[in-house]
């Protein structure tokens, strides 16, 4: 929660509770108003003098262990069903005595992400109310504080965290009950997630958000697992890094900063103005790349390694902005990389079947319309996109019953931190509710897919694997597109496929066939939707649901080279500037010429009146 007197505090954090202390102690995860893991064997660990026992006690039950010679110890508490009753553990060495009170038995769910998942309830469309509503003793609360570096954490502390986004200190690292006082600073989609599924089970619900704005997929996996991965873009981008990390001397660094400081004194008085204050010469040796959050595995390293081998119910996820500058190469790494960091964290918590949902990335900027359709469409968001479904249906289709997946992108917003993320939370928890809670009958989750394409008579049929139709505010299905050879995306008139007549002569619908044309794409070969950064899309499955279609495609064109020849006949995988430039002219020229043939078809139709 945030300190009502940060201003007093200093902006570097403050800590409280270190994340290993001196003595006997436990893991920082172990605190009173906890959930453990309810069904499962609980893992509590801690440290002592080496060669001490410790002796856990808890819900009547008591496990031993001897301190190794690291300090660290050890016991595993037998598997317990779930119960709202407050317990009490002990921990002790015969000569100090822990206590942890309020503890509950039920489930426990990790957040992951970024900003978008970070952000919290109190900035959000309609937060207010959720916040004065927040009164669940059965939901607790524990936010990760970030930390840094390469190097495995053992733990996390209990701090007063500074925010620099929010210029404000946050109290992270505690397990607190859930009260509107708390939950105001809590991820808004975890909330309403954990919310959910307790108001649906009374099951204790405990979220540990370890999420983190402005971080990448790579650093969310362990550096050791991206080492292995087989992936060109992948391999370039950890060269890169380790580049920089090897070339990085800290004494240089600093002489640059003394050097260039001096300079500004010395302009400063030929030109007679007066430093500000806060100007000093630099003094402090900088931490370098080694220890930046985005540096692949760092975050892992730091966040989620200290949270290994407890047990949780499962995880969802919700990231892909800072993926979204390397244009095709980040898109493809991104796909290579997701499924990896999925398998890594359901190993983290020693479950390779852990429940993992997906929310696909947010939206941005202007949206998508059919006015500027193909213009819209040179953006690498919707790839990254792609990429997050692509990993979905590659689970999906192996048969794994633990994977889920809702799209974000209608719940649209010109910030980049969209603040509608109610219904995004409560879309994830369909897919925990339908799948991991019993209610499969009552709740539906899962979009609707695409079984089979054809291309026939100048159209692309697609065939659904369930029925699906526009929102339903009378309007036509939108956010469809079709490309030619040429690769020139234009809207497609998306129908479902007519297969025949009512008893009446009225049209009989296939509303899990679509059929997608345009006259400007005479001979069409592949389709995209919802292919924008906010993009156009109203496609949803039916039966009283507002669950997207998933944004996908069926050719595999690189962003570089759509339309075919922008920039030559063979374009680099990294556009320049000036490329970049050329690409979108291309595209709004596509734009252009559509607009140029709809303009001669309505003067025709006017002279034929």
């Amino acid at each position: 929660m945030a300190l009502e007197a940060a201003g007093a505090l200093p902006k570097e954090d403050v800590i409280e509770v270190p994340a290993v202390g001196e003595g006997l102690c436990v893991h920082n995860l172990f605190q009173s108003n906890m959930v453990l893991q309810r069904d499962k064997p609980a893992a509590i660990r801690g440290w002592a003098k080496a060669g001490d026992t410790v002796t856990v006690t808890f819900d009547g039950k008591k496990q031993t262990a001897t301190a190794a010679g690291d300090r660290s110890w050890k016991v595993t508490l037998p598997a317990m069903p779930a119960s709202a009753e407050p317990r009490v553990m002990t921990v002790t060495d015969g000569a100090t005595t822990l206590t942890l009170e309020n503890i509950l038995v039920g489930d426990v769910w990790v957040l992951g992400g970024q900003s978008n998942m970070e952000f919290p309830l109190s900035r959000i469309e309609n937060g207010s109310l959720e916040i004065v509503s927040a009164n669940f003793p059965g939901i607790r609360i524990l936010t990760v504080p970030a930390q840094d570096g390469p190097a495995r954490k053992a733990g996390f502390p209990r701090l007063h965290e500074w925010s620099g986004w929010f210029s404000r200190h946050y109290r992270k690292g505690d397990w607190d009950v859930c009260t509107p006082d708390v939950v105001r600073e809590l991820s808004a989609i975890g909330y309403v997630f954990a919310r959910r599924i307790h108001m649906a089970t009374g099951v204790p619900i405990g979220i540990i958000d370890a999420s983190r704005g402005g971080t990448t997929v790579e650093t969310w996996t362990p550096d050791a697992v991206l080492r292995e991965i087989d992936s060109p873009q992948l391999k370039a981008v950890l060269a890169e890094w380790d580049e920089k990390v090897a070339a990085w001397d800290p004494q240089a660094d600093l002489a640059s900063r003394i050097e260039n400081y001096r300079q500004k004194v010395a302009r400063f008085e030929k030109e007679g103005k007066a430093l500000s204050p806060k100007d000093k010469e630099p003094a402090e040796i900088r931490p370098g790349p080694d220890m930046n959050q985005n540096r692949p595995g760092n975050c892992y390293a730091s966040m989620i390694a200290p949270l290994e081998g407890i047990r949780v119910k499962g995880a969802i996820f919700h990231q892909g902005y800072n993926n979204c500058f390397n244009g095709t190469p980040g898109a493809i790494m991104y796909r290579h990389v997701f499924p990896k960091m999925i398998t890594s964290w359901r190993a983290a918590f020693n479950d390779p079947a852990m429940p993992f949902g997906i929310l696909s990335l947010c939206t941005e900027g202007e949206v998508q319309t059919l006015e500027n359709y193909t213009a819209m469409m040179g953006n690498v968001g919707p790839y990254i996109r792609e990429a997050q479904y692509e990993t979905f249906l590659e689970f999906y289709r192996a048969g794994d019953e633990n994977i889920g997946f809702t799209s974000t992108y209608d719940l649209r917003r010109r910030w980049y931190h969209p603040q509608l993320k109610i219904p995004a939370g409560e879309r994830i928890a369909r897919w925990a509710l339908a799948t991991q809670y019993g209610f499969d009958k009552e709740i539906r989750w899962k979009p609707p897919m695409v079984a089979e394409m054809k291309r026939e008579d100048g159209r692309i049929i697609l065939r659904l694997d369930e029925p699906a139709g526009a929102v339903d505010d009378g309007g036509p299905i939108l956010g469809f597109a079709v490309a030619g050879e040429d690769r020139k995306f234009h809207p497609a008139e998306t129908t479902h496929l007519v297969i025949g007549k009512d008893d009446r002569g009225r049209p009989r619908k296939d509303t899990k066939a679509l059929v997608l044309s345009s006259p400007m794409v005479p001979a069409p070969v592949h389709y995209r939707y919802a292919w924008g950064r906010s993009p156009l899309g109203n496609l949803q499955a039916e039966r009283m649901t507002d669950i997207p279609f998933g944004t996908q495609r069926s050719d595999d064109w690189p962003l570089e080279d759509v339309p075919r020849g922008a920039v030559g006949e063979d374009p680099p995988a990294t556009l320049d500037r000036g490329q970049r430039r050329k690409v979108q002219e291309a595209l709004r020229k596509v734009d252009l010429e559509r607009h140029i043939h709809e303009a001669k078809a309505l003067l025709e139709d006017m002279e034929g009146e």
